[in-house]
């Protein structure tokens, strides 16, 4: 399997696996308003349902959020290869080495680490456009494009 094809899976998997977690979580909080009874301290039980409530909306948003970035993922093309940074990209510079694809940490792909980035990310911002043997300073540091598939 290509380089690229990896990273693609591994931030697919990762995805798939929140999405997991937010669905059950979503079944959960619908479960916990349901069984919620009336109980006589009214109030009580109507701040039971606001908390869940409100749990349930921040759970939607990063349901949206997945949502969101399996559908960037899909759109990345992992056969192709790139001279000029852009989705899809993975970019070896001389400091760290980036897939620009959805935010999704580090990646270890045998002796190399990858950093999954997001292409609104501050990093991938300064990236895109990019080709070899640029030079990007960020924060405090400057470093060198060295390669890009």
């Amino acid at each position: 399997m290509k380089l690229k094809e990896q990273l693609y899976s591994i931030c697919s998997e990762i995805l798939q696996k929140r999405l997991t977690f937010v669905q059950k979580s979503i079944l959960d909080l619908e479960s916990a308003l349901q069984s919620e009874t009336k109980s006589s301290a009214g109030d009580k039980h109507e701040t039971g349902r606001a908390m869940i409530q409100i749990e349930r909306e921040k759970v939607g948003q990063q349901l949206a959020e997945i949502q969101k970035n399996q559908k960037l993922l899909k759109r990345i093309d992992h056969n192709s290869k790139h001279k000029i940074i852009a989705l899809g990209s993975i970019v070896y510079t001389s400091q760290f080495n980036y897939f620009i694809s959805v935010s999704v940490g580090e990646i270890n792909n045998k002796e190399v680490s990858f950093y999954a980035i997001s292409p609104q990310s501050p990093i991938a911002k300064l990236l895109l456009g990019k080709t070899k043997d640029d030079t990007i300073s960020f924060r405090s540091s400057t470093f060198t494009i060295v390669k890009v598939i």
